[in-house]
């Protein structure tokens, strides 16, 4: 999952987006809503973080620009203001969330899963099952026939990403765009590589192959026959 925070704080701003590395996600950080505002209109992202004072663009005219152009990604207002009635501006506005500062970080993250699952229309779950692969969110856990999966942080990401989106053919740009930050190259051959390394973890010792290329455009991760999608309440 790729987020993009907006803080001018810069103590702030690095504490979340180290929290959120440490968690697997992709994190993009700028320190203004004009910047801010780009990367949201031109880079998809899974969910914003916003701080309501920024300099130059405010991030409640940040969140209602974007809310114009129709772009529907969560955002959490994150901000010193702690009315009411601030609180109900920056939701009247186009926020879906709003969390006062200073704030414990495991209660922003859990905000910002939230959002997302929402967002997507995934139930309120802790973990995923295509077939008989599982991933368990919370202990960052991948289970593949009753046999635990050593996966790094990135190919977490990435199994993640393709199991949210099973039986659908994902292209590279789209696995670049949300398992890697804007930083990355995209005529790289990182997700050729990273994929090609998911696939010798997941379908190497099993029988039935689950991660499958398409060619000419990307990688789809496919239900075996039989089975189908579950959410783990």
């Amino acid at each position: 999952m790729r987020v993009l925070i907006v803080e001018d704080d810069a103590k702030i701003g690095a504490f979340i987006q180290k929290g959120f590395k440490q968690e697997g996600f992709a994190v993009d950080l700028v320190d203004n809503g004009e910047d801010g505002m780009h990367l949201a209109i031109n880079e998809p992202y899974d969910a914003l973080i916003v701080d309501i004072m920024l300099p130059g663009m405010d991030g409640l005219t940040l969140i209602e620009e974007i809310r114009s152009r129709r772009i529907r990604t969560p955002v959490l207002i994150l901000s010193a203001k702690r009315s009411v009635d601030d609180r109900v501006r920056g939701i009247q506005r186009g926020g879906d969330d709003y969390l006062v500062k200073p704030f414990a970080f495991s209660e922003l993250l859990v905000r910002v899963q939230a959002l997302i699952r929402r967002s997507t229309g995934v139930v309120e779950d802790s973990g995923m099952t295509v077939g008989d692969l599982s991933l368990d969110l919370l202990k960052r856990e991948a289970i593949r026939d009753g046999k635990t999966i050593e996966l790094r942080p990135r190919e977490f990401m990435l199994l993640e990403y393709l199991m949210r989106n099973a039986d659908r053919t994902v292209s590279k740009t789209m696995i670049l765009e949300h398992v890697w930050d804007f930083h990355f190259d995209p005529q790289t051959n990182v997700v050729d590589v990273a994929v090609c390394r998911l696939r010798s973890k997941v379908d190497k010792d099993f029988p039935v192959k689950m991660i499958h290329t398409v060619r000419g455009f990307g990688y789809v991760l496919k239900t075996p026959p039989g089975n189908r999608l579950e959410h783990q309440l």
